[in-house]
C-alpha cells in the first residue's frame, strides 16, 4: 500500500499502527535539510496539521506518539487535541541524523556532492549521511518503535517523518519501491 493522504475518507481501520508525517516547515518549502534541528511548522503545516486531525478525528485512538523534534510534536499537539490524546515522544520515530547536510539546500548538496545525492534520493540502503547516521541505524530503530508501539495500546497513532516512514515501509513490505515512496506532509499510512 503507497502512502494516500486520506483527507475526507474513510480510513480502513484495524487494530494496528499508523504513520503520519508532520505539516511542512519552511526547510520542507525551501528543499533544504533539517535533521534534527528545531524547525517549527510554518502556516501550511500547521493548516495540514489540522487537516489530519480531522480526519484522525474521525477514529477511536488508544494511544497517540510522537517523534520529540519540533515539527512533529507541534503536528501531534494539533491532533492530541482533537483526537483528547496528549503525545508521547518516542526518539525512535525522529528523523534522520543529516550530519554534515544540516542546514543545507537540496541543490547545493547536488551541485557539490552528485552520487551522494542521489544515492540519498533513491533511499540507497547503504547510505549514509556525511557525519551522520545512516539508512540503515535509521530503519532498524524506527522497527524497534513500530514494535514497541504494536505491544502497547492499539490502534496508535504516530506522527513522524518522510524518512522514517518511507524505511518502514520498505521494511514492513520487503521491497525498495517504498524506499523512494512520496509521503506528503500530514499523510497518514496504515502499516502491514
Amino acid at each position: 500500500m503507497s502512502a494516500e493522504r486520506f483527507a475526507g475518507a474513510q480510513v480502513p481501520f484495524a487494530h494496528g499502527v499508523f504513520l503520519a508525517r508532520h505539516g511542512e516547515t519552511d526547510y520542507n518549502a525551501a528543499r533544504r535539510f533539517q535533521g534534527h534541528l528545531a524547525v517549527p511548522l510554518n502556516a501550511r503545516g500547521r493548516e495540514q496539521a489540522h487537516e489530519l486531525a480531522a480526519v484522525a478525528a474521525q477514529r477511536e485512538w488508544a494511544t497517540l506518539i510522537c517523534s520529540p523534534l519540533l515539527r512533529a510534536r507541534e503536528t501531534a499537539e494539533i491532533v492530541g487535541a482533537a483526537i483528547g490524546h496528549h503525545p508521547i515522544e518516542d526518539a525512535r520515530f525522529a528523523e534522520t541524523d543529516c550530519g554534515d547536510w544540516t542546514d543545507r539546500m537540496f541543490a547545493d548538496v547536488q551541485r557539490d556532492e552528485p552520487e551522494l545525492f542521489a544515492a540519498y534520493m533513491r533511499a540507497d540502503p547503504d547510505f549514509a549521511f556525511p557525519g551522520g547516521e545512516s539508512f540503515v541505524h535509521q530503519q532498524l530503530r524506527v522497527l524497534e518503535g513500530i514494535d514497541a508501539a504494536k505491544l502497547g495500546p492499539r490502534p496508535a497513532l504516530v506522527v513522524s517523518h518522510r524518512g522514517s516512514i518511507r524505511l518502514a515501509l520498505a521494511a514492513l513490505y520487503e521491497d525498495d519501491a517504498h524506499r523512494s515512496a512520496a509521503i506528503p506532509n500530514a499523510a497518514l499510512v496504515e502499516l502491514p
